[in-house]
């Protein structure tokens, strides 16, 4: 299959396990510091990303300055004593990080100033120090040891918040969405209106119709309403 450089194989495992993660993340940052783009945005592969609006947001800042933008899914800082401190000031880490789930942007100038802690591989070599995923780690790595502050920015979601309660007005100016399953069967996820329940069961084809300008040529011309989540 032929991406044009777009997938690039990692040579992690597919597991989900912090080392996996952390072993993806380190790869994304490696990539990233190669090429010479203004932004690094992670999303992970069961998020929809309104790109629109994704844009829009990052026209707002400046990537010559340091900017680590998502949100947080914790309703206060992350407290991580430590057995083996990595520096002899780390004798308690006390930070917020955006999680994962819902997506997040760092500019050019923070990652540059990362590389010296994160490139060729010692990305994984702090998340295995702290014992903790990828999206912490990015955390920790920003917040705790570079002083650089996580702005929240309210318009990225994750499948840790309930989806349900967003209204279809409000959609367009949203960056990301996921969704999950609980109570047994149950979706949490975007209630919206669209295609078939069977053939969109995550409302992410139903969410690009959504935001796909009029008439899009593979959006239904009935719209069904989902199933009650």
């Amino acid at each position: 299959m032929k991406t044009d450089g777009h997938l690039i194989n990692s040579n992690c495992s597919s597991s989900h396990h912090r080392k996996a993660l952390c072993c993806k993340m380190s790869v994304e940052l490696d990539v990233f510091l190669l090429r010479d783009k203004k932004w690094f945005c992670h999303f992970d592969d069961d998020n929809y990303v309104n790109v629109n609006s994704l844009l829009s947001l990052l026209s707002q800042y400046d990537e010559k300055l340091d900017w680590y933008l998502g949100k947080p899914s914790i309703k206060a800082p992350l407290e991580l004593p430590y057995s083996k401190p990595l520096t002899s000031n780390d004798r308690k880490a006390i930070f917020w990080f955006a999680t994962g789930g819902a997506g997040f942007c760092l500019s050019r100038s923070l990652v540059t100033k990362m590389e010296p802690l994160v490139s060729h591989g010692q990305f994984m070599s702090v998340g295995e120090k702290i014992r903790l995923p990828d999206d912490v780690t990015i955390g920790y790595v920003i917040e705790h040891l570079l002083h650089v502050p996580l702005t929240v920015v309210d318009k990225f979601h994750s499948h840790l918040e309930p989806l349900h309660m967003m209204t279809e007005d409000v959609l367009p100016a949203q960056i990301s969405f996921s969704y999950s399953t609980y109570r047994g069967n149950q979706m949490n996820r975007v209630a919206l209106s669209g295609w078939e329940e069977q053939a969109d069961p995550t409302r992410f084809l139903s969410l690009y119709c959504h935001l796909a300008p009029d008439g899009h040529k593979n959006c239904p011309t009935v719209m069904v309403s989902p199933a009650p989540s």
